[in-house]
């Protein structure tokens, strides 16, 4: 069992700034947000914070390329779009035919307790972008 988690100021902070984001901001674009109304917070701070808050559930995190992780503060299942051309990640809103977990754990021995869809490809901006 999971020790309960503290609250920080800056925990808090990180964690409002996530609920007003619908884009899946990285550690580094949270950082830049948030030195201007906490000029003292350093990057190793929001790591660290956002790795907590990950662990427990409370926000979730999101790696698509390898590279670098994103963030949502929407913990309920739904499925996310990953830009190859901007790496720029969105929620898929169009509801899904099944419920996959349902559908795999038919055929899966084991237990299934979450799954996570990520699609890929290259988002609007880039598309109209590369269509002038």
């Amino acid at each position: 069992m999971k020790p309960i988690m503290k609250r920080s100021r800056q925990r808090d902070a990180i964690l409002a700034y996530l609920h007003t984001r619908t884009d899946h901001p990285t550690a580094e674009m949270v950082h830049t947000a948030l030195l201007e109304t906490m000029p003292n917070i350093s990057l190793g701070t929001v790591y660290r914070n956002l790795a907590q808050l990950a662990e427990y559930g409370i926000i979730l995190r999101i790696s698509c390329d390898g590279k670098v992780d994103h963030f949502d503060a929407t913990t309920t299942s739904h499925p996310h779009f990953y830009c190859n051309a901007c790496g720029c990640v969105e929620d898929i809103t169009a509801p899904l035919p099944y419920n996959p977990i349902n559908y795999v754990s038919a055929a899966f021995k084991g237990e299934i307790t979450d799954c996570s869809i990520i699609y890929s490809g290259t988002c609007e901006h880039c598309t109209k972008q590369a269509t002038g």
